[in-house]
């Protein structure tokens, strides 16, 4: 799952800005787009976006962990952020972006290399002209949740 190939990168802005966000997310999770550097450093990747909807997967793994014998709760807090941002960024019309402002993560449970895949399915709450906001829960196969957040994520041109 984790394996990405060597489809990892950036997209050029010019790229970006000449389609909405639903068609970039659209064409990075098929690969006609490199996924962003930090899908390959962690090992998650974009399973499903649809408007208003993203889904994004990882296993855990040792390289995962942090000095307590868990994975660090940063693993979780970046696949949510970034699933939580990527639902923001399927309403955007093209020309548009957008950064997280604040993210809010609740943390259930810990995370090992056990765990098996997870996924962290986030969906929108509110997209305006300048602000998005969304919710994302981080599950396991058997929908046992591990941690969930919020996001306030600001948009503007680009």
């Amino acid at each position: 799952m984790g394996e990405l190939g060597n489809n990892v990168g950036v997209a050029p802005l010019e790229t970006m800005r000449s389609m909405s966000g639903l068609e970039f997310l659209r064409r990075i999770a098929d690969g006609r787009l490199p996924a962003p550097p930090i899908a390959a450093l962690l090992g998650f990747r974009i399973a499903e976006v649809s408007e208003g909807y993203a889904r994004f997967e990882m296993t855990p793994e040792l390289r995962h962990y942090n000095p307590i014998g868990a994975v660090h709760g940063g693993v979780a807090a970046t696949l949510l952020d970034s699933c939580m941002g990527c639902a923001v960024h399927t309403h955007l019309q093209a020309g548009t972006g957008y950064t997280t402002l604040e993210i809010n993560i609740n943390y259930v449970r810990a995370l090992t290399d056990q765990t098996g895949l997870i996924r962290a399915e986030a969906r929108t709450l509110h997209v305006g002209r300048r602000a998005g906001t969304a919710e994302a829960k981080l599950i396991d196969a058997k929908g046992t949740l591990y941690a969930h957040g919020t996001t306030t994520c600001m948009i503007f041109s680009i």
